[in-house]
């Protein structure tokens, strides 16, 4: 599907996926949406934030091989999820049971894609980013998914090879129309939950999530609503991408190692010109802050799924007095080692 265009992606489509991912037998749940002002978070905004859970979203346990309970440190990694299986939903929906696949993905759609293999008898690989937490890769290996961990600059080498070499089919990680169109039952989500939307703010890596939510609510009639990316400032592919008028590649590095694919997606990229307002950027900083201020207030979020609001907290989307805006927290993969570096 890597070659579909822009033009395809139409509200007919996106409604077929979003029944397809509701069904699904992976157990894709609806995450709630609250307002921010029934949690404890300190927010100095004057607008109306509310908040999107999808570090709530459900992939699935893990049970060791002996049938015995995981970990505790392992359990809180594994109880988390992310709004990744919602795409993965809908890619597997649409391919052969029983086949060899590979992917490349520094966690989390790692973490759907191995589950995702389990439940249809697949079998497959995850090529990973060195950078990514160890954690991520002992997880997905507990699905029985093999892991091949590499320099960042190497990674689509590594799923060439799998696919040339051990005859695999590789299933992209964003830049894939039926992961895409998955991805979009979030924003039809939003348009349910929180009426009258203004702005909504989306994480972004390679623009799957972000191209998925935008095109949702722009094809459904929002044309007035607002929507914005959030990179990280050492993973800026898609604000990059933007200002040369095409998608690039690059040395990609940052604490939301979920945000740092090495290139924006061509799907996304275009999806995201046609209906995304602005890319911004965060420090990571400003992310690890983030991060710290949603777990004192209750909240487990990476700092992949952290971006949306950091951008909000400072200051990093014009227009926001008296309006009403949704931060998408994409996501809640993180262990006790890795929260333990954060300030607070």
């Amino acid at each position: 599907m890597g070659e579909a265009s822009a033009d395809v992606v139409t509200l007919d489509l996106l409604r077929a996926a979003r029944e397809t991912v509701r069904t699904s037998p992976l157990g894709v749940v609806r995450t709630p949406t609250i307002s921010c002002s029934q949690t404890a978070l300190p927010l100095s905004v004057s607008c109306d934030v509310h908040i999107k859970l999808e570090n709530l979203q459900r992939t699935g346990w893990w049970t060791s091989p002996s049938g015995t309970a995981p970990s505790l440190s392992l359990t809180v990694l594994v109880s988390a999820g992310s709004f990744k299986i919602r795409g993965v939903a809908n890619q597997f929906a649409r391919r052969p049971r029983g086949g060899h696949f590979v992917t490349m993905s520094a966690g989390n759609y790692g973490k759907s894609f191995a589950y995702a293999l389990k439940h249809y008898g697949s079998k497959g690989k995850v090529v990973m980013p060195e950078t990514a937490p160890e954690s991520r890769s002992v997880l997905i290996e507990s699905f029985g998914a093999e892991v091949e961990r590499v320099p960042t600059s190497g990674l689509m080498t590594a799923v060439q090879r799998c696919v040339r070499e051990e005859n695999m089919t590789f299933l992209h990680s964003y830049d894939d129309l039926d992961l895409i169109a998955g991805h979009a039952s979030l924003g039809m989500e939003l348009l349910e939950e929180v009426p009258g939307l203004d702005v909504v703010v989306v994480c972004c890596g390679g623009g799957g999530l972000l191209a998925g939510v935008a095109a949702a609510i722009k094809l459904s009639g929002c044309h007035k609503t607002r929507i914005y990316g959030v990179e990280p400032e050492g993973a800026c592919t898609m604000f990059t991408s933007f200002r040369e008028n095409k998608p690039v590649w690059m040395e990609a590095k940052s604490v939301a190692s979920g945000l740092a694919p090495p290139s924006a997606g061509r799907l996304p990229y275009e999806l995201c010109r046609r209906f995304v307002e602005q890319i911004v950027l965060v420090s990571d900083e400003e992310l690890k802050d983030a991060v710290s201020s949603l777990y004192k207030a209750g909240l487990v979020v990476e700092p992949s799924g952290s971006a949306a609001f950091a951008a909000v907290v400072n200051g990093k989307i014009p227009d926001l007095d008296g309006k009403k805006v949704v931060c998408i927290l994409s996501g809640g993969n993180i262990g006790k080692d890795e929260l333990a570096n954060f300030p607070g």
